[in-house]
């Protein structure tokens, strides 16, 4: 309860803090995305399970990591030098641009669907894993205000590797240690089928 709690005010926190963000032009961004196209696809649906899906991702979570591989907080080799010339506007125009696109959901398989659903919805009670809902929606459309990012529809194994990397600690850009600490509490099993089954969540 004092977990769910501090989540609740670590988001209206954040929250009130995307008012000062630069307001984004989605028609600018749309031409200034083209550079993104090769890994995130033209609308933001990647072709590739190795880059994420952009489409229809929270404007306010956008712009969050775009800052932050620029800053060097959330580190990525591929990433670095692609936002190092852009500026507060660009990454704002961009995340406007993806935010408006529609995610492409995949495929899922149904055996780890089900044990995804149940850990998606309830979390694990003997190993103190909540329930993944709890921040990003019952229907995994997260908390943009927050900047809690979007999963559903998102590729699996690009789910599956960045809650690795946060049991990790090799990316740990999430407020408070939140993701750090839950992914730790999860088995290699409970990664993957909540990765597969937020793929096919719509």
């Amino acid at each position: 309860m004092k977990k769910m709690l501090l989540m609740a005010l670590i988001g209206m926190t954040l929250a009130m803090s995307t008012s000062l963000m630069a307001a984004g032009n989605a028609a600018a961004g749309k031409s200034k995305a083209m550079m993104c196209a090769a890994c995130h696809g033209a609308d933001g649906n990647s072709p590739s399970d190795m880059f994420p899906k952009l489409a229809g991702q929270g404007e306010a979570y956008l712009v969050k990591q775009l800052t932050e591989f620029k800053s060097g907080v959330r580190s990525n080799a591929v990433m670095a030098p692609m936002v190092a010339a852009l500026s507060e506007q660009d990454m704002a125009d961009i995340a406007a641009y993806y935010s408006g696109n529609k995610i492409t959901p995949g495929a899922v398989s149904e055996d780890l669907a089900v044990a995804g659903q149940q850990i998606f919805r309830a979390g694990n009670k003997e190993s103190g894993l909540p329930a993944c809902m709890a921040c990003h929606g019952p229907t995994g459309a997260g908390v943009p205000a927050a900047k809690w990012p979007a999963l559903s529809g998102q590729h699996s194994a690009y789910v599956e590797a960045q809650l690795k990397s946060f049991a990790a600690g090799t990316r740990s850009n999430d407020p408070n240690s939140m993701m750090r600490d839950i992914a730790s509490k999860m088995t290699a099993e409970e990664m993957t089928a909540v990765a597969a089954y937020v793929a096919g969540l719509h």
